[in-house]
C-alpha cells in the first residue's frame, strides 16, 4: 500500500517534470535572446535579429516543414488529418466570439473594438507550437514515443496554410483603420513613417513574417471596405474622394446607354465585392513556408517521389539530411528572436488596462478550457486519429498559445493599433510562460488517460 502510494507520487512528479522542463528550456533560450538584445547591453544589434528572422522565414522553417511533413504525410494521412486545419477555424471562431464578449464587457475605446476581437481570436499556430513540440520531443523520455518530433512538426505544419490564408483575408480586412478615426490614425502614421526606417523599425514587425510591412499598397492604410460599400448610399462622399469604380459594362454605363446594355451591367454590390476581393493580398500567401508545405504534401503523397527523396537508401538522402541539419536551427532561432522582441519592452497603449487584461485572460485562460471540451467532443465523435496522443496535443496547443506575433506586422501594414498590438503581445507572451506551464501539465495528465 505504502509502496503503491510512493510509486504514484513518483509518477506524478515525473509527469510534472516532463511537462514543465520543456518550457523551462524555451524560457532559457528566450532570456538569452532578451539579454543579447537588451538596449542597455546591445551585445547583438537589432539588425542581426532581423537578419536571423529572415533566415528562419526563408530557410530554416521551410527546411523543417519540408523534411518532417514530407516524410510523415501520405495520401491516407491527408484524409485522416482533416480535423487539424478545421480545428484552426474552430479555435479562431471561438476566440473571436470571446473577443466580442471581452469588447462588450471591457468597453475599449471605440476605434479598438475590432482590434479586441482580432487579438483574442487569432493565436500563434506556427512558430511557437513548433518550438514547444521541438522542446517537448527533445528528451528521450518524452510521452509521445520515438516519432514525437517528426509527427508533431508534421501536424503543426499541416495547419499553417489555413492560418496564413485567414491572416491575408479576414484579418487583413478586419485590421483596416475604422472610418470614423481615419484622419487621426492616418495623421499619426504619417508622423511615424517620417521617423521610422527599416533599421529602426521594431523587431515585432519582422519577427514572424519578414517583409510584410513593406507590401504597402494604395489602400492598405485606408478604410477601403468602408469607403467602397458606403459609397453605395453616397454617405462617405463628403469625407473621402470618390473611388474609381467605373469599368466597361459597369458603373460607366450611363442613362443614355441602350436598355440591353443596362440589363447586362454588373450589379453595384457585386462590383464592390469584386473590387474588395481584387484588393485582398491573397497572392502573398505563396511565401517560403507555404511553398515548402505544398512541396512536402506533393512529395509525400506520391510514393515514387517520396522514395526518391526520403529514406536512408533514397538517391536524394544526402539532400534531405542537409535540410534536416538546417531545420535544427528553427527552435533556438525562434526563441532568441522572441527574446529580442521582448527586450524592446511594451509600447504605450491607448487600449486600456482593463481591456488588455480581458484579452489576456480570455486568450490564455478561458480559450484553452473551451479547447479541451472541443477536442474531447471531437474525440468522442471519432473525428481524431485513434490512439495518437501527439495529434491531440497539437490540437490542444492551438487553443493555448498567445496571440500571433504576425498580427503586429498586419497592424503596421494597415497603420492601425500598432502600439496597442506591440504592448498586448509583450504582456501576453510574459503571461504565457505561466499559463502554458499550467495547461501543458493538464494536457499531459489528460492524455495519459487516452
Amino acid at each position: 500500500m505504502i509502496f503503491g502510494a510512493m510509486d504514484q507520487m513518483k509518477n506524478q512528479h515525473e509527469d510534472l517534470l516532463s511537462a514543465v522542463v520543456p518550457l523551462m528550456k524555451l524560457l532559457c533560450l528566450t532570456v538569452i535572446g532578451l539579454i543579447l538584445a537588451h538596449p542597455k547591453t546591445q551585445i547583438v544589434p537589432r539588425a542581426t535579429f532581423k537578419l536571423l528572422s529572415k533566415l528562419v522565414f526563408a530557410l530554416f522553417l521551410p527546411c523543417l516543414i519540408f523534411v518532417h511533413l514530407g516524410e510523415s504525410v501520405t495520401l491516407n494521412d491527408v484524409l485522416r488529418w482533416w480535423f487539424v486545419p478545421v480545428n484552426v477555424l474552430i479555435s479562431t471562431a471561438i476566440g473571436c466570439t470571446l473577443g466580442y464578449i471581452v469588447a462588450i464587457i471591457c468597453r475599449p475605446p471605440p476605434q479598438f473594438f475590432r482590434f479586441t476581437v482580432i487579438m483574442t481570436g487569432f493565436g500563434n499556430t506556427g512558430n511557437l507550437p513548433i518550438a514547444i513540440v521541438g522542446s517537448v520531443c527533445h528528451s528521450s523520455d518524452n510521452p509521445f514515443g520515438p516519432d514525437c518530433h517528426r509527427t508533431g512538426i508534421a501536424y503543426v505544419s499541416f495547419a499553417q496554410w489555413v492560418a496564413v490564408i485567414l491572416v491575408y483575408t479576414l484579418v487583413y480586412h478586419m485590421m483596416e483603420p475604422p472610418m470614423r478615426y481615419y484622419e487621426i490614425v492616418s495623421g499619426e502614421n504619417e508622423i511615424e513613417e517620417e521617423h521610422t526606417s527599416n533599421i529602426s523599425r521594431p523587431l515585432l514587425h519582422e519577427a514572424e513574417w519578414p517583409g510584410m510591412v513593406d507590401k504597402v499598397t494604395e489602400h492598405s492604410k485606408t478604410p477601403f471596405i468602408a469607403r467602397v460599400f458606403m459609397s453605395i448610399s453616397g454617405s462617405s462622399q463628403n469625407t473621402f474622394p470618390d473611388l474609381d469604380l467605373t469599368e466597361e459594362g459597369g458603373a460607366g454605363v450611363g442613362p443614355s446607354s441602350p436598355k440591353s446594355l443596362r440589363c447586362l451591367a454588373e450589379p453595384k454590390v457585386v462590383r464592390r465585392i469584386r473590387i474588395v476581393a481584387e484588393e485582398t493580398p491573397i497572392q502573398h500567401i505563396m511565401q517560403p513556408p507555404t511553398i515548402a508545405s505544398l512541396l512536402a504534401l506533393i512529395v509525400g503523397m506520391v510514393p515514387i517521389f517520396k522514395d526518391f527523396v526520403f529514406g536512408t537508401d533514397a538517391p536524394l538522402s544526402f539532400f534531405t539530411d542537409s535540410l534536416e541539419i538546417l531545420a535544427g536551427a528553427v527552435v533556438p532561432s525562434v526563441m532568441l528572436i522572441l527574446g529580442g522582441m521582448l527586450a524592446e519592452g511594451p509600447n504605450d497603449s491607448a487600449l486600456g488596462t482593463r481591456t488588455m487584461i480581458g484579452i489576456t485572460v480570455a486568450r490564455l485562460l478561458v480559450l484553452p478550457l473551451v479547447g479541451i471540451g472541443v477536442v474531447a467532443l471531437a474525440d468522442k465523435l471519432s473525428f481524431l486519429v485513434q490512439g495518437d496522443q501527439m495529434y491531440r496535443f497539437v490540437l490542444l496547443l492551438q487553443y493555448t498559445t498567445p496571440s500571433a506575433i504576425l498580427l503586429g506586422a498586419i497592424a503596421s501594414l494597415r497603420g492601425y493599433a500598432v502600439k496597442e498590438a506591440s504592448a498586448l503581445l509583450f504582456w501576453q507572451h510574459i503571461c504565457a510562460v505561466a499559463s502554458l506551464s499550467v495547461y501543458i501539465v493538464i494536457y499531459f495528465k489528460l492524455l495519459s488517460y487516452v
